[in-house]
């Protein structure tokens, strides 16, 4: 059996870190290619799958390795509660650009206009995951694959196509740009095609995504607050999508 530490320490710095169970769980039914896979306590974690998810415990079976807790620990930048680490394959930039600007879609892109938080990206590539976007698209210089991104999305990239492309090169379709002084979207109906732009957390959308933009939309909210969160704004907007129905 090939040794893990040598496998790992040889793959580290070209492959996509899976942290914690669940970011392997996913990957793994999704199709991700995982080279190797470690566990501080393999049983408890083989253990964990059949409670939590029997459709790929088999698999999780022939892919971990038990290593002692402080090698997986030397693995990661901050050990998860599950002690359970991998290295998977990243899908290439070529096969996510043809997903992203495949014509028709069936369902929505999201694009973050340079987003400052990993974690928030992360949490947005789950939920647009969840609710079967086409895929999740970044501005700027936040990389999506980025580990504490991967870590917020628990390992549902591989759910849907992620990248990062200029303003310039978004996928094809009808773009709408979610901003304050926009129109009420319980008013529109978003089509399937539907490019769903939000800006960063800190500075909203930058002038080139806002002139790009076909229509400015705004989320309900109540008189004196703030904002939404950002993973918030996007779970809102795909639901209204998903719901198909203007004037909700």
């Amino acid at each position: 059996m090939t040794d893990p530490v040598t496998v790992w320490r040889r793959l580290a710095g070209s492959s996509v870190l899976l942290d914690g169970f669940h970011a392997l769980k996913h990957a793994v039914r999704f199709g991700a290619e995982v080279p190797v896979a470690v566990a501080a306590d393999r049983a408890a974690t083989l253990a964990l799958a059949d409670e939590l998810a029997p459709d790929v415990q088999d698999a999780l079976a022939g892919l971990l390795t038990e290593v002692p807790h402080e090698t997986y620990a030397s693995f990661v930048p901050r050990p998860h509660p599950t002690a359970v680490a991998a290295l998977a394959v990243r899908p290439s930039r070529a096969s996510n650009l043809e997903k992203l600007a495949h014509t028709p879609r069936t369902a929505p892109v999201v694009v973050l206009d340079n987003p400052r938080n990993l974690g928030n990206a992360g949490a947005v590539i789950r939920l647009a995951a969840g609710l079967g976007a086409t895929g999740v698209v970044t501005t700027g210089t936040v990389d999506p694959w980025h580990p504490t991104v991967v870590r917020g999305g628990a390992g549902l990239h591989f759910a849907t196509a992620v990248e990062r492309l200029e303003v310039s090169d978004l996928p094809p379709g009808p773009l709408f740009a979610l901003d304050p002084e926009g129109d009420d979207i319980r008013a529109t109906k978003l089509p399937d095609d539907a490019v769903l732009a939000f800006g960063s957390e800190r500075t909203g959308l930058s002038p080139e995504l806002r002139t790009r933009a076909d229509q400015l939309l705004s989320l309900p909210m109540r008189p004196q607050v703030s904002s939404y969160n950002l993973a918030t704004s996007v779970a809102m907007a795909l639901y209204h999508w998903s719901c198909g129905v203007a004037g909700m």
